[in-house]
């Protein structure tokens, strides 16, 4: 009797070892090693990625993301970074023509994805077609905290802050952006090899033109600016970062004001600069004031002595920074042909949309933009045909 029930027992206890081992056997990973329930816990926070975006919020992704959209301008420095095929949505504005924005003529795809709002200067967040393709991380410029908090609320998706700054080419805020995206996406070696670029640009453009006196300078003038729409001849700049990059003596530097400006026609002949660029997004209404007052263009000295050049245009949805790159050359190259001697800024222009968007596009920028890089007469006012 007493063996009976030393057998029950064992075989009892055998029993509630076996359930026992069921509810609590320690999983195995792929090597082996054994995984409790913490360690997969603490595996999943170790992937957890958290930064600090352009208007200072705390952002956390859970891992690098798969899928991403990009809107109100960041789809262009998100192609400057990371993998293209990681956009699940684009807005409604990047299915117009891609001419003119480097990044969207090098990847033409995009424009096949489905649209996740409208973009543009409306700007209005779409909430459902931004939650109907399920991103994993939303990039955005923006400024404005309040704005940007109400779209991850609304969402449920971490959005991620980015911001032009202001100087509109070799800004450090750009830099601080792109490599935003580099931390977000694992691509931190890419953003950071853009950024060295540019930087290093910014450093050969000052060299080779930081130490020419004043007074061996050519004045110089941009017109026909673009801001919010095309300008005339009367739309300059002050303070213009592409001129700054070439440390360039802009007449417009005497008003003392930064941004584009509308002045006085009668202060352009006041000024007279010896050299003259006409950003080619105004050139239809240079031509039609031209028209209507040939002898105001004829006075000014530049028109007369052959120093009038083009300026491709490089605001299209925010500044195309690698088209205002290739333009701070072409400047250095007219204001300055000893110190930039080695310089064709059509290669140039190659090399520097090759390294940033992967792609050389100037010979397509120059088919859609009236000639690219050129001297500007006054028989080309007379000639050139511009769409309308």
């Amino acid at each position: 009797m007493k063996k009976r029930i030393i057998s029950l027992l064992m075989i009892m206890c055998m029993a509630m070892t076996l359930l026992t081992g069921c509810g609590s056997k320690p999983a195995n990973d792929a090597e082996g090693e054994v995984k409790t329930e913490a360690d997969s816990e603490a595996k999943k926070a170790s992937e957890k990625i958290t930064v600090t975006d352009m208007v200072g919020r705390e952002v956390t992704i859970d891992g690098i993301p798969e899928r991403v959209v990009a809107n109100n301008g960041a789809l262009r420095f998100y192609c400057y970074v990371a993998d293209v095929d990681k956009i699940v949505g684009v807005e409604q504005i990047e299915k117009k023509s891609s001419m003119g924005r480097p990044y969207a003529m090098a990847n033409p795809s995009l424009a096949e994805l489905p649209i996740v709002g409208q973009g543009g200067a409306s700007n209005t967040d779409n909430y459902e077609q931004v939650i109907s393709v399920n991103p994993d991380v939303i990039f955005v410029i923006g400024t404005d905290k309040a704005k940007v908090d109400t779209l991850q609320d609304k969402t449920g998706v971490p959005v991620v802050a980015l911001t032009y700054g202001d100087v509109t080419i070799f800004d450090e805020e750009v830099y601080e952006s792109l490599k935003l995206i580099g931390k977000v996406m694992g691509d931190e070696e890419r953003a950071n090899e853009v950024v060295e670029y540019m930087k290093a640009c910014k450093n050969d453009l000052n060299d080779r033109t930081k130490d020419i006196p004043n007074d061996k300078k050519s004045s110089v003038y941009i017109g026909a600016v673009s801001h919010r729409g095309a300008h005339g001849i009367e739309s300059t700049r002050g303070n213009y970062p592409i001129f700054n990059a070439v440390n360039a003596k802009n007449v417009a530097d005497e008003t003392d004001t930064t941004g584009v400006i509308m002045i006085d026609k009668e202060k352009l002949i006041e000024w007279n600069p010896d050299k003259l660029f006409i950003d080619l997004g105004g050139i239809q209404l240079v031509q039609e004031d031209y028209k209507k007052n040939p002898e105001y263009y004829k006075s000014l000295n530049a028109f007369k002595n052959g120093e009038v050049y083009s300026q491709l245009p490089y605001n299209w949805y925010w500044t195309n920074i690698e088209i205002a790159m290739s333009n701070a050359y072409y400047v250095g190259k007219v204001l300055y042909p000893e110190q930039f001697e080695d310089i064709v800024p059509e290669e140039k222009a190659d090399e520097i949309y090759k390294t940033i968007v992967g792609k050389e596009l100037y010979s397509d920028i120059k088919e859609a933009y009236y000639g690219g890089f050129q001297k500007i007469t006054l028989e080309d006012l007379e000639n050139i045909e511009v769409e309308n």
